[in-house]
């Protein structure tokens, strides 16, 4: 009876060894991050500026990026993604999106060059990507024939490196 008891016991123990813990990603975890915009007023450049009525759309795209539920931004930070299989994104950025005067509607069109890496991250979320900002001034350029009608004045890189979306990788002036 005892060598039923323990072969029963051995069996049973047997049966966990073929488990395995859960692969599940914790939300907490970092996964690719986004090119993280703060605006900032031209003729004083430590203020942060509202932008009004921001509307981003990539290229190729008819709907705008949406940041915290809506794709219209008022504030002055945003976060964007970049293609992770491409080295080159291009967004319009349209100011006072929707407003009935025409002549307040201001776009610009912007193409950020960046290199990746490819970063494994766990085998539950599975691998990101980072990405390094190429250090020059992101190419602008407007539909508008002269240009002094853009609204962005002024671009600066503050921090190439793009794996965290909890600092600003770029300073926009306006």
């Amino acid at each position: 009876m005892k060598k039923i008891i323990l072969l029963l016991l051995f069996l049973f123990s047997l049966s966990f060894t073929g488990c395995e813990k859960d692969d599940i990603c914790d939300a907490n975890t970092v996964t690719t991050s986004r090119l993280v915009i703060s605006f900032y007023d031209i003729n004083n450049s430590s203020v942060l500026k509202n932008v009004t009525n921001l509307k981003i759309i990539g290229e190729g795209m008819t709907d705008g990026v949406p940041f915290n539920g809506s794709t219209v931004i008022n504030g002055s930070t945003v976060s964007i993604p970049l293609k992770t299989d491409a080295d080159v994104t291009s967004f319009s950025f349209i100011l006072n999106f929707g407003n009935s005067n025409t002549a307040l509607v201001n776009e610009d069109h912007l193409q950020f060059n960046y290199t990746r890496a490819t970063v494994f991250v766990s085998r539950a979320c599975g691998f990101k990507t980072e990405y390094t900002l190429d250090p020059s001034i992101p190419y602008v350029h407007t539909d508008a024939a002269i240009a002094d009608e853009k609204w962005i004045q002024y671009m600066a890189v503050k921090n190439s490196t793009i794996d965290n979306e909890n600092e600003t990788h770029l300073e926009i002036f306006f």
